[in-house]
């Protein structure tokens, strides 16, 4: 009995760690999408250029240099998008973000062949993070426990942010209507472009994050982009009430269905996205806009 609940504890924790990892990449792009009205596919694609930027730097200098740098190399090159490209298709519809921002992703997976190549890179635990703690009396590693941890204080550090503070006020009011958002004054331009920023930072920081648990690979970025998407579909656009609780239906689900009926592992995550779809097709805690 108590092997069983060992079990249960630990698949528990493995559900937690991939919704952690889930809700990194999501958040960005959920409020990307729910505030700038912009379909951006190649979100992924900068999940994995963090990846590679951590494992580059972690090489020379160590894992802690690639997780503080890796988030400050994707939001100099969601900079260089934004500047270059996505100001100017914000206002060209759906299909047309759509095909551009696909074939983006293609754009960055050549950029990451040519730069670091075909063959998967490693990287290292930090030592700091090597061991196991005990968890219920489970030995977890600490590293997947760090995850978990990060996580949470990512959604904390948000929700306090988005519910206690004029800069979440300004970003509600224009997810809701950035219309009479700038009709009151917020500069909704600047806004986008900050929001756009930090949804490319955090897609790095989950890159760097993910570096030691995966192989860094070219495709890890399409690898992703359907679970994030599947995520914000189920939580709902815009919403990081929905963003954390579509990260924890995906881990929980994925990983429980693996366990308890592997043959349909694959099945039962679309099986509830299109519940979820006919029931709530906004999701389930869409934003008011």
């Amino acid at each position: 009995m108590n092997a069983d609940v060992g079990f249960w504890i630990l698949q528990s924790l493995n559900a937690l760690q991939l919704s952690m990892l889930l809700f990194l990449l999501s958040i960005g792009l959920t409020v990307i999408f729910g505030l700038m009205h912009f379909v951006n596919l190649a979100h992924g694609s900068l999940y994995a250029v963090g990846a590679y930027v951590a494992a580059a730097i972690a090489t020379g200098w160590g894992y802690w240099a690639g997780f503080f740098l890796a988030p400050v190399a994707v939001a100099a090159t969601g900079i260089v998008l934004y500047l270059g490209l996505i100001r100017k298709m914000r206002r060209s519809g759906p299909m047309a973000q759509v095909l551009v921002t696909f074939g983006l992703i293609f754009v960055l997976l050549d950029l990451t062949r040519i730069l670091w190549g075909d063959l998967p890179l490693a990287i290292e635990t930090p030592a700091l993070l090597q061991g196991r703690i005990n968890i219920l009396g489970i030995d977890y590693p600490a590293y997947r426990l760090f995850v978990i941890v990060l996580g949470l204080a990512i959604f904390a550090a948000l929700a306090f942010i988005l519910g206690r503070t004029q800069v979440g006020a300004m970003i509600r009011a224009g997810v809701d209507n950035d219309a009479m958002a700038a009709c009151l004054g917020i500069n909704v331009e600047r806004l986008f472009f900050t929001v756009f920023c930090i949804g490319c930072a955090l897609a790095g920081l989950a890159g760097a994050v993910a570096a030691p648990l995966l192989s860094v690979a070219p495709d890890m970025g399409l690898q992703i982009l359907i679970p994030t998407l599947i995520v914000i579909v189920i939580g709902g656009l815009g919403s990081l009430k929905g963003a954390i609780a579509g990260s924890l239906i995906y881990g929980i689900v994925q990983t429980f269905g693996a366990v308890i009926a592997p043959q349909m592992a694959s099945v039962l995550i679309y099986a509830l996205l299109a519940a979820v779809l006919v029931i709530r097709p906004m999701g389930l805690f869409p934003t008011k806009g």
